[in-house]
Parts: structure tokens; sequence; C-alpha cells
């Protein structure tokens, strides 16, 4: 690892190469949702055979429930043990979530208030090329399901033999998702957004992707909506003397197993920093001069996962202003998040986190204000509708009002 002291550049470094394919791969994408727009399904059989070297037919891009029920044989029978334990965390997490719907009544018969009502079509993309991520469809469509969406579909990567891969299936069918489609890439993205003969348009897509499926996303956003655009993984762990160097190690070499996963130390301790340096090949030590310094780092960067590896890190962790997820104590590593413990691991990376949240129920609800004035409450603010309407020019509006008491 590189060893550098903070300043106003360091971040730049840091994510200078996540800018490099940006043009190119703008320019790829732009295209791909042209053509899937225009040519529909057509365009899923041309980009699915260039880009995942598999011929496959229309008919066959939906999973058919013999291929589901096939899953089924071929899995681990304790995967479902471990799979229900995730399932009952990530629940009990969400639920707490839930918002209710509220009225309120004022003087003179003023009645407010806000509806909440989930989203009624999801689409949930899940990747599968360089290992199938199958805690992704849990961490995505339980929420999702939570919160009351009616209709929910994955669009997940086929494997070279055209089939998608048997616990991404088994996961899928137990969370009773309306359908799996064996699509990949932008061109998901695009199919899920416009719609297909063969694939209906949704109103939101969620959950991770590469440099192509987020652009995607980006792209598509307006035609329906997104969760967010999220980049490489990133891990940033705050340690110090206390730590041990095993687990910090452990860690950083665990980012690396993502493709462009970005881990970064920051820590007071030149001995930690000097033996991190030595272990790990990949990634960034910020030299701090005590932990104030390094929480002012890490709010900087706002991290996807933030580990605080520090013998008071409740005391650490109110400073905390901006990370996805926040990993407290030697005994919270990030693989505990990204599987089981409850809370999404769809979140927020390269510096998102300031202004983006991990997924959660709030983004398959939507809310409706409810406005409900008798006339004498109108009356009495009617002045001063009059007031601000005419300062805008906008007349017609101030007749709109006038006409209640004529």
């Amino acid at each position: 690892m590189k060893v550098v002291k903070f300043s106003g550049q360091t971040l730049e470094k840091i994510y200078r190469r996540l800018d490099q394919r940006k043009i190119r791969v703008k320019t790829t994408v732009e295209r791909i949702i042209q053509e899937v727009s225009v040519r529909g399904d057509e365009a899923l059989v041309k980009y699915t055979k260039k880009f995942d070297n598999v011929d496959i037919p229309t008919r066959l891009i939906r999973v058919s429930e013999a291929e589901t029920n096939a899953a089924f044989q071929n899995i681990d029978a304790e995967f479902i043990s471990s799979l229900k334990i995730a399932l009952n965390n990530v629940t009990n997490f969400y639920k707490k979530q839930l918002k209710k719907s509220w009225k309120i009544r004022g003087e003179d018969g003023i009645t407010l208030g806000e509806i909440f009502r989930p989203l009624e079509r999801v689409g949930v993309y899940v990747p599968s090329g360089t290992a199938p991520l199958v805690s992704s469809v849990y961490m995505s469509v339980l929420p999702a399901k939570i919160a009351g969406v009616n209709e929910v579909y994955v669009a997940t990567p086929p494997a070279a033999n055209g089939e998608v891969n048997p616990y991404i299936l088994v996961v899928a069918n137990l969370l009773k998702v309306n359908a799996v489609y064996k699509l990949g890439g932008a061109q998901a993205i695009a199919a899920m957004a416009f719609g297909t003969k063969t694939v209906p348009k949704v109103d939101k897509i969620v959950g991770p992707g590469n440099d192509y499926v987020t652009e995607a996303k980006r792209q598509v956003f307006g035609y329906c909506d997104i969760d967010m655009l999220a980049g490489p993984s990133e891990v940033v762990i705050i340690a110090n003397n206390s730590a041990n160097p095993a687990h910090v190690i452990a860690d950083l070499h665990a980012q690396a197993e993502h493709r462009n996963g970005i881990a970064i130390l920051i820590t007071s301790s030149k001995k930690l920093a000097n033996c991190v340096r030595k272990e790990v090949a990949q990634g960034y030590v910020i030299l701090v001069k005590n932990i104030d310094e390094a929480v002012d780092v890490s709010n900087k960067i706002a991290p996807e996962h933030l580990e605080l590896m520090l013998k008071q890190p409740n005391k650490v962790l109110k400073k905390i202003k901006h990370a996805g997820a926040v990993f407290i104590g030697p005994y919270s590593p990030v693989v505990v998040g990204d599987y089981i413990s409850g809370p999404s691991h769809v979140l927020p990376t390269s510096g998102t986190a300031r202004f983006f949240s991990g997924l959660g129920v709030n983004d398959f609800i939507k809310s409706t204000h409810v406005i409900g004035y008798s006339k004498k409450a109108l009356e009495k603010v009617a002045p001063a509708i009059e007031k601000i309407a005419s300062l805008e020019g906008m007349k017609r509006h101030i007749q709109s009002l006038k006409s209640r008491f004529e």
C-alpha cells in the first residue's frame, strides 16, 4: 500500500483512476439505450450475444418455471438455513423503517396530511459477471417487499451456458419475485426503464453494477427512478495502536476481492501503517496526527463502508457525518454487513454518502400530500395568497381564488 499524508489533492489522486473510462462508457451506453428503446427484444438478443457470449432467443429471456424448479436441485441444502438467518435479520431491520400515513386537523376546518404508498413496479439488477452476487437479491428485494411493492422483477446476466445461477433463482423464488430475466449490463437497465414485449417497464431500478450499469442508470433517470449511482466498492478503516493488525490487514485484503475496490487505512500509528504497508499491496494508508484528524479525513472521503477499530468507537461514531454504513469495533467487519446483519449492502460510494443513503424501505415509497380547506379557512388566507400571486404576475391564479367568493 502507498502511505500518504492527507492533503487537498489526496482524494483526487485516489479517485482519479475512476474517471479514465467515463467518456467511452458514456458513448457506448448511449448507443445501447437508444437501440433497446427502439428495437426492444431484438436489441436485447443482440447485446446478450455480444457482451455475454450467449445466443439466447427472445422466448428464453425470461427464466421459466422449469428452470427455477431445477435450481432447487442444484444448491447446497445448508444454504437454505444460512439464508433464513439473513432474511430474518434483513426483515426485522427494515420493518422498523415503515412509515405511517398521517393527518392533522387545524382551525376552521383545515385538514393536512401525507399518504404513503409503495411503488407499483420495481426492477432489481443483480450482478453475476465475475461472481454471482446472491446476497444482492435479498438485500434489494426485501426492502421493496416490506415497503409493499406488488411487482418486483430481477435482471441478471446469464452464465456461458445460458442459465442463471441457481442460488440467485432460489432466493428470487423464495422472495416471490414476479420474474427473473437473463439480461445484464446497460441493455438490462434500458429494458426495465423503457419496457419491451418481454420485459415490463418499471417505476424504479435498484441494485449495484459495473461502470456500464451505473452509467445506464444515470441516463435512464427521469424515465424511471433509480436508487443511486454506485461506483466501485470502498472501505475506510480508522485505527490506531489498539487495533489488531491482523484484523486490519484481513479487512483490507477482503476489499481487494471487489473489482477496482478501494481500500484506505487512516491511522495515527506509524507502526500500524508500516505493518499494513508491507502486507497489503493495493490501497492507501493515510497518516494523521490524531483520531480527530482521522475523523475529519473520513468525513471528507464520505466512504461506503467505514470501520472504527478503536478502544472507544462509539465516542468517535458521534463525530461521523458521512458514511454509507459504519462498523463498530473489531468484531464488526464489513463482511457481516455484506451478508447477514440486516441493513442492505447497497450503499453510496465515491463520496456520495454526503447526500445518498443506503437502500431502504423509503426508496420504494412515495408520498402524496393531502390539503383540505373550508370556506372560512380560505377566506382568512385569501389576502396573503393574492398578494404573493400578484407579485408573480399570476392573474388567473387570483381569479381562481376569488371565484370561491363570488
